[in-house]
């Protein structure tokens, strides 16, 4: 009895130990996500979440960073003019997004991130794209709406589309500064489900605002 007592006590810990390596080693590489980090860093990043996942098998936080770092990587070539580069980047996170989906339904986080993929697919060509890849990328938005209203990083990419839209097309800059402030009063009370879990788009939803003149 006492043998029994000690291995489940033994078990206990080096489950609980195992844990704490999962999620030391995800929150280190979590912080680097919203860094100004190189293309080939943004890679290696991604990969790094591909292999914690991988590892773990059952957490779809990992693959979702990976996605997340690519998609990164798609908008810093996006700022700098590299619209070629746009739809194979698009694919690397995609790849990444649907490991995420397969693990986690239903989830407002992963359908952000699906929007942001069709945003950069349809950057490539926006006239051509825009009734494609455009109206696919509103559509996750409004599922992700559907599923967690108060998520500030919907109402931030609401704020990036309404910002840099041209107003004869709808778009507004106000309007678009009026969207990031709320998402700033949103990330002030929305709560996280975990330490792990996505809490990015705090620091844009700055920078946009101190821009304003």
């Amino acid at each position: 009895m006492q043998k029994l007592f000690l291995a489940i006590l033994l078990f206990i810990g080096v489950t609980a130990f195992a844990q704490t390596a999962y999620e030391k080693t995800m929150t280190e590489k979590i912080g680097k996500v919203e860094s100004h980090l190189s293309a080939d860093e943004f890679t290696a990043l991604a990969n790094d979440f591909t292999r914690i996942g991988d590892k773990e098998k059952t957490q779809w936080l990992p693959y979702y960073y990976a996605a997340f770092a690519s998609i990164q990587k798609g908008r810093m070539a996006m700022q700098s003019g590299k619209t070629a580069e746009l739809d194979p980047i698009a694919d690397e996170a995609q790849k990444s997004l649907d490991k995420a989906s397969e693990l986690s339904k239903d989830n407002a986080e992963i359908l952000i991130l699906q929007k942001m993929i069709h945003g950069l697919k349809m950057m490539v060509n926006p006239q051509q794209r825009f009734m494609s890849e455009g109206m696919l990328a509103a559509d996750a938005l409004s599922k992700a709406e559907k599923l967690d209203a108060e998520n500030p990083r919907i109402t931030l990419m609401k704020a990036e589309d309404t910002y840099f839209t041209p107003e004869q097309f709808g778009g507004s800059k106000s309007r678009g500064l009026e969207l990031f402030q709320k998402s700033l009063y949103q990330f002030k009370v929305y709560k996280a489900k975990s330490s792990l879990d996505p809490n990015w788009g705090k620091g844009e939803a700055e920078y946009f605002l101190a821009q304003k003149p």
